[in-house]
């Protein structure tokens, strides 16, 4: 009942624009940005509205930092960073990211999240790896390590994208599931890492992290396997779907 009653507190603030019918989960989706902005925002806006509408969840897109408050993150079982960059929060928001985390709230981070609060040491924990830099978008083969994740059930165990490929700062592997990994033999890297993850999962406390460094490209938002992905992702973040997390090994055979 509290819950509910917060929720038309809003929606009579002209802060919440519910649905008419019941939703089973709330997402928030932030893109607010202070570096590079990517041209791709307004697509993944709209296949994450596209998601909701489909699968039965409210979906809410913000640039206002100011949206991200101990009291108005209650309300949400997920928070979607999508293509953000720079220092966007203030001390406030962050405690309130924080708190929303590892009391187990979820959080999604999509591409250019990595290359968010730099000088935020938790944020960086969190995520398990920053953004350290990239070559021009090609096409790389990208190989699936995680058939049974709700993100990545219905990828082929190896297949090829093409997007901007990232590589970052530390190897999240030791901190988190790794779900995709990038072929570094199949395109020119200019900053290798050798065991390249591209996507993972982790838990933090009580909360559910998922990151995917894949869409830049606008044109990926489209893509019925790319959707898929990021469902599976929100809905482990947001514990609609149950997903083991824990860290592993890298595969013991080549890429």
């Amino acid at each position: 009942m509290a819950r509910r009653a917060v929720v038309a507190a809003l929606v009579v603030l002209g802060l919440w624009a519910a649905p008419a019918s019941a939703a089973r989960l709330d997402v928030l989706v932030f893109t607010k940005t202070a570096g590079f902005r990517h041209d791709s925002i307004p697509a993944g806006v709209e296949a994450i509205r596209a998601l909701g509408a489909e699968h039965g969840f409210r979906v809410r897109a913000t640039e206002d930092a100011g949206a991200l408050t101990a009291r108005r993150l209650r309300l949400v079982e997920a928070v979607v960073f999508l293509n953000t960059t720079g220092t966007v929060l203030d001390r406030a928001q962050r405690r309130a990211l924080r708190r929303h985390v590892r009391g187990g709230g979820g959080f999604v981070g999509v591409h250019a999240a990595t290359d968010t609060e730099h000088d935020w040491p938790f944020y960086g924990r969190m995520l398990g790896a920053r953004f350290r830099s990239h070559p021009v978008p090609q096409t790389a083969a990208f190989v699936n390590e995680a058939p049974g994740h709700p993100a990545t059930a219905h990828l082929a165990p190896r297949f090829e994208v093409f997007d901007e490929l990232y590589a970052f700062d530390a190897n999240p592997r030791p901190r988190a599931r790794v779900l995709l990994a990038v072929d570094e033999s199949t395109y020119a890297a200019t900053d290798p890492m050798g065991d390249h993850p591209m996507s993972w999962c982790r838990d933090v406390r009580r909360g559910r992290v998922f990151y995917t460094a894949l869409g830049h490209e606008p044109a990926l938002y489209a893509q019925p396997w790319f959707r898929r992905h990021l469902l599976g992702g929100i809905r482990t973040a947001a514990g609609a779907a149950r997903a083991d997390c824990s860290p592993r090994q890298a595969p013991a055979t080549g890429r």
